[in-house]
C-alpha cells in the first residue's frame, strides 16, 4: 500500500514545483504555486471542499451513533442491517444520479407535490442540485457514508464489549441513548477512528459525486484539478499537480483539526459522563426518532433514486408535473445495448482481475498470520487505510506518470493495478474478522488426521469460509466498479468502463441515457452480492451450519 501511494505523491510533488522534463520543466520553481494561488476561484473551491468534508463526516457519524444507540437489538435495527449490503453495493455515482433525479426541479419530489401542493405547472427555477453551498453534495455523501460507518461500527461492537456496557448503564438508570453514548461510544469510536478519517478524506476530495451533485462555478478543488489534468493545454498539468498537492495539504490539515476536535469533545464528554445525568425521557425519544429518521431517509434516498433511474431508463414521453411517463419503452436500452455490453464487459474484466489479486494477497497474508502465530498489529491498519485517507487526486496524477515510466502505458493492466490499490483494503477489512474468528479446533483435528497446512487451507478452511470469501469478493468487485478517477487518469481516457461513461454523461441532459448507464453500473455491483448470498445456500444445501459461513 505504501509503495504506489508514495510513488504517486513523489510524481505529483515534482510538477507542482515546475519539474517535469517531458513538458519542458527542468528547474524547481515556486511560479506554479503562485499561478495556482492567483486563480480567482481557489479560495471558494478550497472552502467548499473543506466544508462539505466536515459536514458530511459529522452528520454521518452522528446519524450512525444515534441509530446504534437507540435501536440496537430491535426489529428496526435488524431491517437496517439487512439493507446494508444492497446500500453498500450501490456505487457512489449511481446513488448520486438517483438523488439528483429525485431533488431536481423536475424530479420525482417536485412531481409528487405538483400541482396540488405547490401550484407548479412547470419546473420551478430552484437550484436544488449543484447548489453553490454544496448542500446536495453533502446530503448525497451522507446517504452513502451512513451504511459504511454503520458496518464498521457493527464490526467494532464485539471488540468494545458493547452489550455489557449498555446493560450496566441501563441497570444504573441511564436512558437507552444516553447510557450507550456515555458507556459504549468512546470505546467504539477508538475502533472506527480510521474509517471516520477515510470518510473525511473521501468527502473532501471526491470527484464523480461532486461532478454530479456539486456546484460547477467554481467546483470543489478536486474536480477543478481533474479539469486541469484533462485540458488540451498541457501546461496546465503543472497547475493540476500544484492543486493536487494543495488538496493533500487541506486533507492533512482537516485530519489534524478533526483530531483536535476529538480531544476537545473527549474532555467535554468526560465531564458530561461524570455529571451523572440519566437522560430526560423526552430527549431520549427525540434522539431515537432522529436516528431512525436519518437511517430511513438515507436508505429511502438510495432506493428511491434507483427506482427513478429505472423509470427514466424506460420512459417514453414524460411531461411535468406527471408523476409517471405516458408510456414505457425499451428503445433507449435497444439503441445503446451493444455499446453498454462492451462497457460492462470491460468493467467486469477489470473488476474481476483486481478482486482476484486482492483476494489472493489477503488470503496469503491472513494464512501467514495464522501459521506463524502472528498477532494483528493495529498500527498496520494505517497501511491499509492509506489509499483511502490520501486524496486520490494527490497521488493518482503521479501514479499516472509512474505507470508510463515502467511501461504500463495507460492500458488495462495499469488500470487493474490502480484499482487493486483501492480494492485490497476493503477486501482485507471484510475478510479479516471472519478469518480470525474461525474455530481453530478444525485445524487441530485435520492436522491430527495427517493433513498438512496446505491441505487444511484448501480442503477445510476455505470451504468453511465460503460465505465470507464471496462477500469480501463482492465488496471488492463493487469497489472496483465504482472507481472513476483511477480509471480516468491512469487509463489516460483510453480505458472506458460503465462508470466513466456514466459520469461523462452527467454534463448532458439525456436522463434516459443516464438512467440506463447508472442502472447498469448499480446492477454490475449488485450481482456479486446476490451470488454471495445464493451460492453458499446452493453449494451447502445439505450442510445447514455452513450456509452462513
Amino acid at each position: 500500500m505504501l509503495g504506489p501511494v508514495a510513488a504517486g505523491l513523489a510524481g505529483t510533488v515534482g510538477p507542482a514545483f515546475g519539474w517535469m522534463p517531458a513538458l519542458g520543466g527542468h528547474t524547481l520553481t515556486f511560479e506554479v504555486m503562485r499561478g495556482l494561488f492567483d486563480w480567482p476561484g481557489l479560495t471558494r473551491a478550497a472552502l467548499l471542499s473543506v466544508g462539505v468534508g466536515f459536514a458530511a463526516t459529522a452528520l454521518s457519524l452522528a446519524a450512525v451513533a444515534l441509530i446504534v444507540a437507540g435501536w440496537r437489538g430491535t426489529r428496526a435495527f435488524g431491517a437496517m442491517e439487512r439493507a446494508l449490503s444492497p446500500l453498500l453495493s450501490v456505487p457512489h455515482a449511481a446513488a448520486a444520479f438517483g438523488l439528483a433525479f429525485l431533488i431536481a426541479p423536475s424530479g420525482w419530489v417536485a412531481r409528487a407535490l405538483s400541482p396540488w401542493a405547490t401550484g407548479w405547472e412547470r419546473p420551478p427555477d430552484l437550484l436544488t442540485a449543484q447548489d453553490p453551498a454544496g448542500v446536495a453534495l453533502t446530503l448525497g455523501l451522507v446517504a452513502k457514508e451512513i451504511p459504511f460507518l454503520l458496518l464498521m461500527t457493527l464490526a467494532a461492537l464485539a471488540q468494545a464489549r458493547s452489550a455489557q456496557g449498555a446493560t450496566t448503564a441501563r441497570a444504573l438508570g441511564y436512558g437507552r441513548v444516553t447510557g450507550w453514548l456515555k458507556a459504549v461510544f468512546p470505546q467504539v469510536y477508538r475502533q472506527i477512528r480510521l474509517p471516520v478519517y477515510a470518510v473525511l478524506a473521501y468527502s473532501m476530495s471526491v470527484v464523480d459525486v461532486a461532478m454530479i451533485l456539486g456546484p460547477s462555478t467554481p467546483p470543489p478543488l478536486s474536480v477543478q484539478v481533474v479539469r486541469w489534468m484533462g485540458d488540451p493545454d498541457l501546461a496546465l498539468r503543472f497547475r493540476a499537480a500544484a492543486g493536487a498537492l494543495l488538496q493533500l495539504a487541506l486533507v492533512l490539515a482537516a485530519l489534524g483539526v478533526w483530531r483536535l476536535g476529538e480531544i476537545a469533545v473527549g474532555r467535554l464528554g468526560r465531564r458530561w459522563a461524570e455529571g451523572g445525568g440519566r437522560g430526560a425521557p423526552a430527549v431520549e425519544t427525540a434522539l431515537r426518532l432522529a436516528g431512525l429518521a436519518a437511517g430511513l431517509l438515507a436508505a429511502l434516498a438510495v432506493f428511491a433514486g434507483l427506482a427513478g433511474l429505472a423509470v427514466w431508463s424506460v420512459a417514453g414521453f414524460w411531461t411535468f408535473p406527471d408523476a409517471l411517463p405516458d408510456a414505457l419503452t425499451l428503445r433507449t436500452w435497444e439503441r445503446h445495448g451493444p455499446r453498454l455490453g462492451a462497457l460492462l464487459a470491460e468493467t467486469a474484466l477489470i473488476g474481476a482481475a483486481a478482486t482476484v489479486l486482492a483476494m489472493l494477497l489477503t488470503v496469503a497474508c491472513l494464512e501467514a498470520e495464522h501459521r506463524h502465530g502472528l498477532r494483528p498489529a493495529q498500527r498496520a491498519l494505517w497501511l491499509l487505510y492509506l489509499p483511502l485517507i490520501a486524496p486520490q487526486v494527490a497521488f493518482l496524477t503521479g501514479f499516472q506518470t509512474l505507470a508510463l515510466v515502467v511501461g504500463l502505458d495507460g492500458g488495462r493492466a495499469a488500470v487493474i493495478v490502480a484499482h487493486l490499490v483501492f480494492v485490497l483494503p476493503y477486501v482485507f477489512l471484510s475478510l479479516a474478522d471472519p478469518w480470525r474468528a474461525w474455530d481453530g479446533r478444525f485445524d487441530v483435528a485435520a492436522r491430527a488426521l495427517g493433513a498438512g497446512p496446505d491441505r487444511v487451507l484448501w480442503a477445510v478452511r476455505l470451504p468453511m469460509l465460503l460465505r465470507p470469501l464471496l462477500t469480501a469478493g463482492a465488496v471488492g468487485f463493487a469497489v472496483s466498479v465504482g472507481q472513476y478517477l483511477p480509471t480516468l487518469l491512469v487509463g489516460g481516457g483510453r480505458v472506458q468502463t460503465v462508470t466513466t461513461e456514466a459520469v461523462a454523461l452527467a454534463s448532458g441532459g439525456d436522463r434516459r441515457l443516464i438512467g440506463v448507464h447508472a442502472l447498469a453500473q448499480a446492477a454490475a455491483a449488485l450481482v456479486p452480492f446476490l451470488a454471495a448470498v445464493l451460492l453458499p445456500r446452493l453449494i451447502w444445501r445439505d450442510r445447514k451450519a455452513l450456509r452462513h459461513g
